[in-house]
């Protein structure tokens, strides 16, 4: 991978995060999905949170796999969220297919703190998992 890193967490409550860093193009693409598709279909966790913080651009590859990643959680009853991704990249996973709900935290501008997005109810998002 140039530039880009993938790490996982599992937090105390089961939660799985995995933070994606840098600029994910093709090369990184394989690594993506591979970690996805491990955490949904052999982790199984109540939830996975894809945390976009770091994440300067994302090319069609990973944002299809984003999209793809809420589609299969949905098959295997875990609730996938996207979360601290900036506006741009919001605009485009939601493009992608993503639903609205499942991001949280967008940023308006890397400079600035992170609030929630006003199309995203993390509230709502919790309460009913919906495709």
């Amino acid at each position: 991978m140039t530039g880009a890193t993938v790490d996982v967490k599992i937090g105390s409550d089961g939660t799985v995060v995995i933070q994606l860093r840098g600029v994910l193009g093709p090369d990184n693409a394989a690594e993506i999905r591979r970690t996805v598709v491990r955490a949904v279909r052999h982790t199984r966790p109540l939830r996975l949170v894809i945390d976009l913080n770091d994440v300067a651009d994302l090319d069609s590859i990973n944002l299809g796999s984003l999209a793809a990643a809420c589609h299969i959680g949905d098959d295997h009853n875990v609730a996938v969220f996207l979360d601290h991704s900036s506006s741009t990249i919001a605009d485009q996973l939601i493009a992608a297919g993503v639903p609205a709900h499942r991001l949280r935290q967008v940023n308006d501008s890397k400079s600035r703190p992170s609030k929630p997005a006003e199309h995203a109810r993390p509230d709502v998002a919790q309460a009913h998992r919906c495709r």
